[in-house]
C-alpha cells in the first residue's frame, strides 16, 4: 500500500508538471523554480510534512520535497543557531542531495561521451 500512494503522490505532481509544460508557456525552469517555492510555502506552514508521512518518497523526491528539505533544515538549524541558521540551515539540511547529484553527475560525464547538436 505504501508503494501505491508513492506511486499516486509522485505521478499527480509529476502530471502537475506536465500540465504546466503542455499548457502554459512557462519555461522549464520557471516551473522548476515554481514547484520549489511551493514545497518551501507549504512547509513553513506545515502541511508538506504530512503529506511526506502519507505518500513517503512520492512526496519528498520530486522537487517540492527539495523545497520542503530546505525549510526543515532552516528550522533546525535557527533553533541550534539562532538567526545564522536562516543563512546555514537551507544547504545544510540539503546537503545529501546536493552531494548525491553533483557525484552522479560526475561519474555520468566520465562514463558517456558528450554530443554536440548539430544545427
Amino acid at each position: 500500500m505504501e508503494y501505491l500512494r508513492a506511486f499516486l503522490i509522485g505521478g499527480i505532481l509529476c502530471a502537475a508538471g506536465q500540465a504546466l509544460i503542455s499548457y502554459t508557456k512557462l519555461t522549464p525552469a520557471r516551473i522548476l523554480v515554481t514547484f520549489v517555492v511551493t514545497g518551501v510555502v507549504l512547509g513553513a506552514f506545515g502541511l508538506y510534512g504530512p503529506l511526506v508521512d502519507f505518500a513517503g518518497a512520492g512526496a519528498s523526491v520530486p522537487l517540492t520535497g527539495f523545497g520542503n528539505i530546505l525549510v526543515e533544515g532552516v528550522k533546525k538549524a535557527v533553533d541550534e543557531r539562532g538567526f545564522l541558521g536562516v543563512l546555514t540551515g537551507g544547504l545544510t539540511g540539503a546537503a545529501a542531495g546536493i552531494t548525491t547529484a553533483i557525484f552522479l553527475g560526475l561519474i555520468v560525464a566520465l562514463i558517456f561521451k558528450p554530443k554536440s547538436k548539430a544545427v
